[in-house]
């Protein structure tokens, strides 16, 4: 029997043994004793080292990195449960969620890393959807250190994941107490804050995370996609520089330069970016609408509707990417798909006055022109109307829609009562009120929504739901502060200008407006109209005209345009025949109004001087 020099003494032919020891003891066994001992006592300090190392790769975000030490530690002499939390961190983070269960699946963690595998295993548990096991592995890490401050942060995310929103943010604010230092707490402080109030309030909280952290690349990450959204675009690309500079391959930092190409209006350099992203940002809603705008920009009209495809299977409630696939479709000619796919949603009451006409054009192009002449009317003369939940898609949502208001209410008070903590079952129960007219309930239950998240759509029901109860002056309060804090929302600029305007303030709403179409909206008939009806209250009426000759030129077929413009001309008292016939327009399309009054008394003044 032969056996390899690594093998025990054990697996020797007895007399080899024997001979071994008796030539051991004649030469000095002691000696040899203390050097197997001090070999195995480096060893064992080798591989502490290693994973000592594996721990900063894991604080880098550096996965493979990680599990190459790991593996080196395990060859130097680390037993498996010595690296197995690391490991399954590792796992984690390359996205390997069945090697991750076998690190993590049994629970046996060396002393001083317990809490810390078991954290792991709960977000193991999390990923793959098994809420419970989740809660029960954090029970765990609680039991052993009940007053870590990264732990908390990890519940709290996974808190929040669970729609224990209120919670969730209670977690939060314990991990600040217990080390208000720590660079987790105050990035997800900063993203609630974000959420809770707006872009500009959550500015300080990331800038604390990196005053402990400068280089710390989640932080970084989050700083610079909120400058981003600010506007603030020379600081963000500082940030991405930085971030580049410590990790070159960095997806999420090429992502956001993308953006800001994009934005800018440089798509070939928003290409070369998100190209570099490679295949780490393949399931991104972001990374997914970008990739679709550039393919329309670019002609690419089936990989523009592959890339929304995928973004509406994920987020099937999002307009933004509904309207796109649907153009996508219409710019490579599939009518019949823009037809079958979006026909029923340009007639629900919140569809946009540009899917209804790019519906409506696909119709034409199909000969069905009976089908194209409804949308077109109510594309060209938009009504108010109710607002639709804000949580589309659930089993309340449906029974609002189908005016079955009282099942609604009965089944949305029973969530909330379940589950006062979840933003979701609050708002949901202010839709309801909203529906049923009662603006003072809707408010209670949207005010608890917004404890967690404002959303614009929240915004635009919480403003409803003051105008329903005559609070003009709390409306356009709230939506001032909104702006405030979120300075480059476009809708809160639009309900800002209309509530300034309705408050006789012409100068605050031609300035929102004006804004509004450099930067973005100059083809929005709506938007032109109402600003040239500002601007004429603010005593520019050359450029109303022109503002409302341009709404009208885009769109024929609008009231309000030609309302607008009809005005505008009598008060410059150019073009009377014109005005006249824009007047008569208008009136035969949507009726009389004081505005058409306005402009026939204008007119008879001019022919009676």
């Amino acid at each position: 029997m032969t056996c390899k020099a690594e093998r025990r003494f054990s697996c020797w032919p007895r007399w080899a043994a024997t001979l071994a020891l008796a030539i051991l003891a004649s030469t000095g066994a002691a000696s040899l004793s203390a050097q197997v001992a001090q070999a195995q006592s480096a060893g064992t300090q080798g591989a502490g080292k290693l994973i000592a190392k594996a721990q900063e790769d894991l604080a880098r975000g550096d996965g493979i990195a990680a599990e190459g030490r790991l593996r080196q530690a395990l060859d130097a002499g680390a037993s498996r449960q010595d690296v197995a939390a690391f490991m399954g961190e590792a796992m984690l983070m390359q996205n390997n969620l069945d090697r991750a269960r076998h690190w993590l699946g049994r629970g046996l963690f060396a002393p001083g890393t317990v809490a810390r595998g078991f954290r792991a295993l709960a977000r193991l548990e999390q990923r793959e959807g098994n809420l419970p096991k989740a809660g029960e592995a954090f029970d765990r890490a609680i039991a052993v250190t009940p007053k870590d401050a990264a732990m908390w942060v990890e519940i709290g995310r996974f808190r929040y994941a669970g729609s224990e929103h209120l919670l969730a943010i209670e977690a939060a604010d314990y991990a600040l107490k217990l080390d208000p230092a720590n660079v987790r707490a105050l990035e997800f402080r900063g993203q609630i804050v974000r959420d809770q109030i707006g872009l500009v309030a959550a500015v300080p909280w990331f800038e604390a995370a990196l005053k402990h952290a400068p280089d710390d690349l989640s932080a970084l990450g989050e700083y610079a996609a909120t400058l981003g959204e600010l506007g603030r675009a020379r600081e963000m690309l500082a940030v991405t520089r930085r971030m580049i500079e410590l990790d070159p391959g960095n997806p999420r930092a090429f992502y956001l330069q993308a953006v800001l190409a994009a934005r800018a209006g440089n798509s070939s350099l928003a290409r070369t970016l998100l190209d570099r992203t490679g295949t780490a940002l393949s399931g991104v809603p972001g990374a997914l609408l970008l990739e679709g705008v550039l393919q329309i920009r670019e002609g690419n009209y089936y990989l523009a509707a592959d890339a929304l495809e995928k973004l509406v299977k994920f987020q099937p409630a999002n307009p933004t990417a509904q309207v796109l696939l649907a153009r996508a479709y219409y710019l490579a000619g599939e009518y019949r798909t823009v037809a079958r796919r979006f026909g029923a949603m340009a007639l629900q009451q919140e569809a946009t006055p540009y899917l209804q006409t790019l519906v409506a054009r696909a119709y034409e192009a199909l000969g069905q022109r009976d089908m194209a002449a409804p949308l077109l009317d109510r594309a060209a003369f938009p009504r108010n109307t109710a607002v639709a939940p804000v949580h589309r898609g659930s089993q309340v949502a449906t029974l609002v829609a189908q005016g079955q208001l009282d099942e609604a209410e009965a089944l949305a008070e029973e969530r909330r009562a379940a589950n006062p903590g979840s933003a979701i079952n609050q708002a949901l129960a202010g839709d309801v009120q909203l529906a049923k007219g009662d603006g003072t309930g809707a408010l209670v239950r949207y005010r608890q929504a917004a404890r967690v998240r404002l959303s614009e759509g929240l915004f635009v029901r919480m403003v409803t739901a003051l105008l329903m109860d005559n609070d003009m002056d709390g409306a356009r309060r709230f939506a001032e502060a909104f702006l405030y804090w979120n300075p480059t929302s476009t809708i809160g600029q639009r309900i800002c200008g209309v509530l300034a305007a309705n408050a006789g303030d012409w100068n605050r709403a031609r300035m929102l407006f004006e804004h509004l179409e450099a930067n973005g909206s100059n083809r929005d008939v709506a938007l032109l109209s109402e600003l040239a009806l500002v601007q004429l209250r603010a005593g520019e009426a050359a450029l109303a005209e022109k503002s409302a000759r341009k709404a009208y030129r885009l769109q024929r077929s609008s009231p309000l345009a030609a309302q607008a413009w009809a005005l505008a001309l009598a008060t410059l008292g150019q073009e009377p025949q014109n005005a006249e016939s824009l007047l008569h327009k208008a009136r035969s399309i949507m009726g009389d109004s004081r505005l058409l009054a306005e402009g026939r008394r204008l007119l008879a003044a001019g022919r009676e001087g």
